[in-house]
């Protein structure tokens, strides 16, 4: 499978802070396609997630054990979340960006060629000073490929 096709993609978002648990939930279509070691995942953001007019894409690279979200558009981000590794990554919050640190401490994936799920914990740091710990769970669920006959009818 390496043809993009379209998916229902679930996400769910939590962002604790200073105490406090923030939740974000959407439900979108979008793509889902393998990449060479690993699957992609694209969606438009939303009014929801206060990211509308960016598109976020997801790389998941299983022998890395990495996933690199990157949103485009009204932002530009780049959050690199890999296993057992701190990355300095930008990121953009629509009136400037900043440089912050990325530790993952959790990365699970059963995503295979049929969908499936990708879970990961990870923590940003400014200045090496915690700002807040988030996960971030994505389910895929890929859509059956029309034929060329159910195209010509819509």
């Amino acid at each position: 499978m390496n043809k993009k096709r379209e998916a229902l993609i679930k996400i769910k978002g939590i962002q604790r802070a200073g105490g406090d648990d923030d939740v974000v939930e959407l439900l979108t279509t979008g793509f889902f396609s393998r990449q060479k070691g690993g699957y992609l995942i694209s969606y438009e953001e939303s009014e929801a997630t206060g990211f509308e007019g960016a598109k976020t894409t997801l790389l998941y690279e299983q022998k890395e054990e990495r996933v690199t979200l990157t949103r485009s558009g009204s932002v530009n981000t780049q959050l690199i979340v890999e296993k057992g590794k701190r990355h300095q990554c930008s990121y953009d919050l629509g009136f400037g960006s900043m440089i912050i640190g990325v530790s993952c401490d959790r990365l699970q994936s059963s995503l295979s060629d049929e969908g499936g799920d990708i879970f990961f914990g990870y923590s940003l740091d400014l200045n090496t000073a915690l700002t807040s710990e988030n996960q971030v769970m994505v389910s895929v669920i890929p859509q059956p490929a029309q034929t060329k006959e159910q195209e010509v009818k819509q």
